[in-house]
């Protein structure tokens, strides 16, 4: 059975309340919902997308009062996060009330909370009335997918609805915090940029930790984000040397290599951009089915580009 791809609010909430998965719209990258208080539900995204039961999922919820009632306790720092960025990229992890079930934290006492920026799933959020816990919607390890097509090119055989919200305008997972001792520490770089989350707080964040291979949040693996394509990560001119450019693709920042056929190359942002540079990063991973090897340069160390250089070191690990 193929999934469908469509708008309709009522059906997405008529499935998700029936213990059901639907895919879902964010700004970040599309989700694979289920009701996150549902145990069953909530097995049914591991099982559609083959994800490691130690691998914990982000709940999603309308609003800041939506996330009090399901945390033991919130912070005043992690308030004022999320009063700046929500709804928004950034991710909380806080101590879980016994209202979530420790399958979506995979055991840990912790739970990732965000509220999302897209008006349909804002919509369902509030009239289905539930949280739903919501990883990327794709087989486990491989690209994000920021499009309903996506979706339906990897899981449409497993989600019966595709809720089509267009294309996702950040189109990188959202930026991971948790605090000890009122400090915060990013787990993993995202759609929210450093520079925003220390401004608001005032002060440099405590550490930044973007992987584990035993993670406790969301999207902390070393190895993830792969392009099913061999993918190096350095100076192009000089790996392209060591490949046929005839079959080499190459993602740059705003870089075009005479040698390479234009066919091959994506870049992410003629103008310089990085925010259009994150928001064009997954598709230009998926958009390689013709060449033996992907070349990517560096992203500038700054903005968005520290998230999407954290990618573009996980997917090259991944091959």
């Amino acid at each position: 059975m193929k999934a469908e791809i469509g708008t309709d609010l009522e059906k997405a909430k008529h499935i998700l309340l029936s213990d059901g998965i639907v895919a879902i719209p964010t700004e970040t990258v599309y989700g694979l919902a289920a009701n996150a208080l549902s145990p069953l539900a909530v097995a049914r995204i591991f099982e559609a997308k083959q994800r490691p039961s130690f691998d914990p999922l982000i709940v999603h919820v309308p609003d800041l009062e939506s996330a009090l009632g399901l945390v033991i306790e919130f912070p005043e720092p992690a308030r004022k996060l999320a009063q700046a960025f929500w709804p928004g990229p950034l991710t909380l992890i806080l101590e879980k009330s016994p209202k979530i079930p420790d399958i979506v934290t995979s055991g840990h006492p912790t739970v990732g909370i965000r509220v999302p920026d897209h008006p349909l799933t804002l919509e369902l959020l509030r009239t289905a009335n539930i949280p739903l816990a919501a990883p990327s919607a794709n087989p486990f390890g491989f690209v994000s997918p920021t499009s309903a097509e996506h979706v339906m090119e990897q899981l449409g055989n497993v989600v019966p609805y595709i809720l089509n919200g267009g294309p996702c305008q950040v189109g990188l997972e959202s930026t991971i915090i948790r605090f000890e001792d009122d400090e915060a520490v990013v787990l993993r770089l995202g759609g929210a940029p450093l520079e925003k989350i220390e401004k608001i707080m005032g002060k440099p964040v405590k550490e930044i930790r973007t992987s584990s291979s035993k993670p406790d949040a969301p999207g902390m693996l070393i190895a993830h984000y792969s392009p099913g394509i061999k993918l190096l990560v350095g100076d192009v001119r000089v790996l392209l040397s060591q490949f046929d450019p005839e079959r080499t693709g190459t993602i740059s920042f705003n870089t075009r290599y005479d040698q390479v056929p234009v066919k091959n190359q994506q870049i992410l942002s003629p103008d310089g951009d990085l925010e259009e540079a994150a928001a064009n990063l997954f598709g230009a991973l998926r958009s390689f089915s013709h060449v033996d090897v992907i070349l990517a340069e560096r992203f500038p160390d700054s903005g968005l580009g520290l998230a999407i250089n954290d990618r573009l070191k996980r997917a090259a690990a991944s091959r």
